[in-house]
């Protein structure tokens, strides 16, 4: 196991910590593994889909970093839900600099 430190919020409004996180791993494979509920990773990381929507917190926006257009046309299909810190977890992988990364799921919508 890694070492760093990432907080989820689910969509039922728990919020867990996990600080055994691999460096490498996408948030989407992170959520499935400890059952986060609301991400369901439909099409394997593939970005092909929404299933893995997170809404990244204000702090870590600038680390983090904007949706490439493949990534913007996903989630703008989930218009309704869609917010200007929308992400796909698939497309965040872990990195020392995201240590301590914090976000919340998005709630589900009509994919």
């Amino acid at each position: 196991m890694g070492n760093l430190k990432v907080t989820m919020t689910d969509v039922e409004g728990e919020t867990r910590t996990f600080e055994d996180v691999e460096d490498g791993i996408s948030l989407m494979e992170l959520a499935k593994q400890r059952g986060v509920a609301g991400i369901m990773g439909d099409c394997g990381g593939g970005c092909a889909c929404a299933t893995c929507h997170v809404y990244v917190e204000d702090a870590w926006w600038d680390k983090v970093g904007g949706p490439d257009d493949i990534e913007f046309a996903m989630l703008d299909m989930v218009a309704d839900v869609m917010k200007d810190n929308s992400r796909l977890g698939c497309q965040i992988r872990m990195t020392p600099e995201l240590d301590g990364l914090e976000v919340t799921v998005a709630p589900a919508s009509s994919y």
